[in-house]
């Protein structure tokens, strides 16, 4: 990360018992040598698993691998604020909710804050439990909000549910929430590259060829190396679209004023901005989704289409 870009953080949410503690956890161990830092009020109401744990102060976490846990009570900027000033930045911050928080609002709120950039909402749901939590009179607003605000929705515990009741209930949280892109786990295992964007924090590895292809059990990473230019932002809407089935993309890219552009996807959110780092190459592209989901044909017109010619 060069020293003058924002840091991305995400928001990671969802209804108690949801499996908020349990991702965190994951990520942590497979930070991948990303300098992570956890955001929470308080450390009690998120327990790090102890052997991550080499340090401890009166409001940081030492956690192995460079990376930290800080509670701001109910100061979240200054939380971060403290979080930028550190000597190692982080290569990106999760902002640990409350179960009865709404993170959209929560992610509205690091637009207070320069030096940050909200990566994505990321929004757990129990896949046993979010059908009677949605029903509740008392717990169903909030619930339905925060499903709402999700780029993503981690449908967690799908192993507990039938395959049917696991399809119903991605249907309906699908209706609630369209711009999102629904994934199915278990014990809230998901890939970091999916949580905390393709490559967050690290140098990008080259791509080799057009299109090349990586298939793990559950997912399936594109990676596309494109000479010239290209309209960027019309082609980050056009990958949003949730034919494409694309869970996450990052792109380097030249637009048509010959500018280096950064091409940014998570679920239905997108942007796109200058690029700050010098010297970066152009012409990347890498998009990941569920294995078997990418509409390859119709991501590659997408891409011609967008091409300045």
């Amino acid at each position: 990360m060069d020293a003058n870009d924002p840091i991305p953080a995400s928001v990671i949410g969802g209804y108690l018992g949801a499996g908020k503690t349990t991702l965190v956890n994951h990520l942590l161990r497979h930070a991948g040598g990303r300098r992570l830092a956890v955001l929470v009020n308080e450390f009690g109401e998120l327990p790090i698993d102890a052997d991550l744990i080499v340090g401890a102060g009166e409001r940081l976490i030492a956690i192995a691998g460079g990376c930290v846990c800080c509670a701001y009570g109910s100061d979240l900027i200054a939380g971060l604020e403290d979080l930028a000033g550190l000597a190692d930045r982080p290569d990106h911050v999760l902002i640990e909710a409350s179960g009865v928080a709404l993170p959209g609002s929560i992610g509205a709120a690091l637009s207070l804050v320069p030096c940050f950039r909200l990566d994505a909402i990321l929004v757990l749901a129990d896949a046993g439990a979010i059908a009677a939590q949605l029903a509740d009179r008392f717990m169903g607003d909030t619930v339905h909000r925060q499903i709402a605000s999700a780029d993503l929705v981690l449908l967690n515990k799908a192993d507990l549910v039938s395959a049917r009741e696991l399809a119903a209930t991605g249907s309906r949280l699908a209706s609630l929430a369209p711009a999102a892109r629904i994934v199915p786990a278990r014990r809230a295992s998901l890939p970091v590259e999916i949580a905390l964007g393709l490559h967050a924090g690290r140098a990008w590895r080259d791509a080799a060829g057009a299109g090349t292809a990586h298939v793990t059990a559950a997912f399936e990473t594109l990676s596309f190396v494109l000479d010239g230019a290209f309209d960027v932002t019309g082609l980050a809407a056009a990958l949003a679209g949730p034919e494409l089935g694309i869970l996450r993309a990052k792109g380097l890219l030249q637009d048509r004023a010959g500018r280096l552009m950064v091409l940014q996807l998570a679920g239905g959110r997108h942007e796109t901005e200058i690029a700050a780092a010098e010297g970066a190459r152009a012409g990347r592209l890498v998009l990941i989704g569920q294995a078997g989901h990418l509409a390859k044909a119709a991501i590659g017109a997408a891409i011609e289409a967008a091409r300045c010619r």
